[in-house]
């Protein structure tokens, strides 16, 4: 029975370890993206505002925010600021859904470390 109870602890302990992982790669990803934007670096371990500071490289309003809180909504616009992110810094839109939405912290080490520049966010239409 002891046997048992260590090996759920372990489990635990490897859950927690590997997210923390994820975390701390996360923020270092993005703080190089937003400063490679412009954008404070720090804005990264501030929650809500790293998402507020997305939005604003992606040149989508702040009041986008609001929509982030809206269940199914919410993937339909992070999906759209991953693509505008990725068109910001040269990068298609199958990257933006590839590598920043479906696998973010892969594409967004791939932005901050990589090659890739802000050029500003992507020209839309007429509003």
């Amino acid at each position: 029975m002891n046997d048992h109870h260590s090996s759920s602890v372990f489990g635990l302990g490897l859950g927690f370890g590997s997210g923390l992982i994820f975390a701390v790669l996360t923020i270092i990803a993005l703080w190089k993206v937003f400063t490679k934007a412009g954008r404070p670096g720090w804005a990264a371990i501030i929650p809500i505002y790293n998402a507020y500071t997305l939005l604003k490289i992606a040149g989508r309003s702040g009041w986008w925010l609001l929509l982030l809180l809206i269940p199914l909504v919410n993937l339909v616009v992070a999906i759209v600021v991953s693509v505008d992110v990725a068109k910001a810094f040269g990068k298609s839109g199958v990257f933006g859904f590839f590598g920043l939405f479906l696998f973010s912290i892969i594409g967004y080490l791939i932005l901050a470390f990589g090659g890739a520049r802000y050029t500003g966010p992507p020209a839309r239409g007429p509003r």
